[in-house]
């Protein structure tokens, strides 16, 4: 949504342009601002899901002021359960094919050929912040600020065992949103 902002040249995509022109952290107004403009948009006017905000409480708080000012209330807040030795093998097995963004695991989902890509044989990547130190400092931050909005929006949660086969947890999302 952010970069879509900048490259929309929207009120507030100009903001953020600025802001990251200038070597800065996009504050959470200005990504409050964009979510506001971009849930104007005829796209979602039968309703949208938001994915990596909120991250804390705060930027909750906000999101809930700005959607009661539209008139809009969250209707569900899917946590997708995991435990996280599960996540560290995912993340740390990950391999990307840039060109396409498909995605690979050396553990769960390998390609045919080691570290090439299944269709055009070239070579997979991964990502810089894929490793175990990286990962080990995001998930601290996320039970730090995250986990906390779980309890912000109660009853609104629907958890979601996620260390299940990708089909299962389809559904159960689907199920979740159809409340």
């Amino acid at each position: 949504m952010l970069r879509a902002a900048v490259k929309e040249g929207t009120e507030m995509g100009k903001k953020a342009k600025a802001v990251m022109d200038a070597g800065g952290l996009v504050s959470d107004d200005i990504v409050a601002g964009i979510i506001g403009e971009a849930i104007e948009k005829p796209e979602c006017k039968q309703g949208f899901i938001l994915d990596g905000f909120p991250r804390t409480v705060p930027q909750a708080k906000m999101l809930d002021r700005m959607l009661r000012y539209k008139g809009i209330q969250i209707d569900t807040v899917i946590n997708l359960a995991i435990p996280d030795e599960v996540l560290v093998k995912r993340i740390t097995g990950r391999l990307i094919h840039s060109a396409s963004g498909r995605s690979y695991n050396i553990f769960f989902n390998p390609p045919k050929v080691a570290g090439k890509d299944d269709i055009t044989g070239e070579p997979l990547t991964k990502r810089s912040d894929d490793n175990e130190e990286a990962l080990k400092k995001r998930l601290g931050a996320f039970h730090d600020q995250t986990t906390p909005i779980l309890r912000h929006y109660g009853k609104l949660v629907s958890n979601i065992n996620a260390d299940q086969h990708m089909a299962i947890v389809t559904d159960d999302v689907r199920k979740a949103l159809t409340k």
